[in-house]
């Protein structure tokens, strides 16, 4: 009697079959989107510093992701070349998502405390220097560009990532290529390395 109803009733059917929908939508997709589970964080994953929230945002600002990706397939050739294929629970605090999809250059899922400090340095202001086929700009000019404390401090507010004043205060002096170095540095760093490749 109730699903004549219906039927004869094309107005009430759509209602109901929208309702069964929404809920079903509710359900299956919003739910579980709100439970932790949803939303993994790895053991070793610190949010940000100053300094290297900086550093992302040059990497951005300067279109690093056009050319290099920063997630490791889980396919055997990626995982030989760059290390452990990449975990949801990396990206917990990065907003926007950095993963790219050109390979120009290599991928920099794994990059973080592979090299000093001062080999970045040295790469970014001549990777001909390093690899003479690269086609990457040189970046040294970066070092000329300070960092301007009160935006840095803007940023980790408006992420909601936990800082201390005197990180801030530490900011004076230092310029976008410190940034971009650090950021490089964190890259990658909460995945357990394998036993093999810890040296």
């Amino acid at each position: 009697m109730a699903n004549s109803v219906l039927y004869k009733n094309p107005i009430l059917f759509a209602v109901v079959v929208t309702v069964v929908v929404l809920i079903g939508t509710v359900v299956t997709l919003f739910y579980p989107m709100m439970t932790a589970e949803m939303h993994p964080k790895l053991e070793g994953l610190k949010p940000y510093t100053p300094l290297e929230l900086a550093g992302k945002d040059v990497y951005q600002q300067e279109g690093c992701i056009g050319c290099h990706t920063q997630t490791v397939r889980p396919l055997k050739a990626e995982v030989l070349r760059y290390g452990e294929y990449s975990k949801a629970g990396e990206f917990a605090y990065d907003q926007p998502f950095l993963w790219g999809s050109k390979r120009t250059g290599p991928d920099l899922a794994r990059i973080g405390g592979k090299y000093p400090d001062a080999w970045h340095q040295m790469h970014f202001e001549d990777p001909q220097s390093f690899f003479a086929e690269s086609n990457m700009p040189k970046y040294g000019w970066l070092k000329n560009n300070k960092l301007n404390p009160s935006d840095v401090e803007a940023h980790m507010k408006a992420l909601g990532f936990p800082y201390k004043p005197d990180e801030i205060t530490a900011l004076n002096g230092k310029s976008e290529l410190d940034a971009l170095v650090a950021y490089m540095q964190v890259i990658g760093t909460a995945v357990k390395k394998p036993a093999a490749q810890t040296e």
